[in-house]
């Protein structure tokens, strides 16, 4: 396996990436949305809010700063931050993922696919940050890649990750049930 110093990440990866996340979400969604209702949304509330916050803990916040740290984000974070970031994602992310359970139990949508495609909404703002900060000039990783692309890519990315959150729970708690014989 090649040295994440040595890969280069280009235009054409990401959008493949994205097509890729695209017909994956497009099918997942619409399996969740055929399996849950709204009523199960409102009882997965803290389990998914809980769950989203060890899964973000540990697939970008500890997994990420380990294989990541030196080819991309030391080049856009300060050194003190690498440890920081880990349990900083996890809370943040569970609590950008109550917001969104919530808003998506208000607008006059499936609640469930709402909740999906508003993970698309915190990829682009994620993405843009990250754009802001530098991620798609300093890392010689990323250096020439489309920042639309990078955006594009995190937009179906993080539809998949709300959608994997989503449906874990879902399916945890159905296996709890079975289990008790409910």
């Amino acid at each position: 396996m090649p040295d994440s110093d040595e890969i280069k990440v280009t235009t054409e990866i990401l959008l493949k990436g994205a097509l890729f996340f695209a017909v994956i979400d497009s099918v997942f969604i619409t399996v969740l949305a055929r399996l849950l209702r709204s009523e199960d949304l409102v009882r997965l509330k803290w389990k998914l809010v809980g769950f989203m916050g060890l899964f973000f803990f540990l697939l970008f916040g500890s997994l990420a700063s380990i294989i990541f740290w030196d080819s991309v984000y030391s080049y856009v974070f300060p050194l003190w931050a690498r440890w920081i970031i880990p349990p900083v994602y996890g809370l943040l992310f569970a609590a950008v993922g109550l917001f969104f359970w919530w808003l998506a139990l208000r607008l006059h949508t499936n609640a469930v696919v709402t909740f999906c495609l508003l993970g698309g909404v915190w990829g682009i703002a994620t993405h843009l940050w990250a754009i802001y900060r530098g991620i798609m000039i300093k890392p010689p990783m990323l250096q020439g890649a489309s920042p639309a692309a990078a955006i594009l890519i995190a937009t179906f990315e993080f539809i998949f990750y709300w959608c994997v959150c989503l449906a874990i729970v879902a399916l945890s708690e159905y296996i709890a049930k079975l289990k008790s014989g409910k």
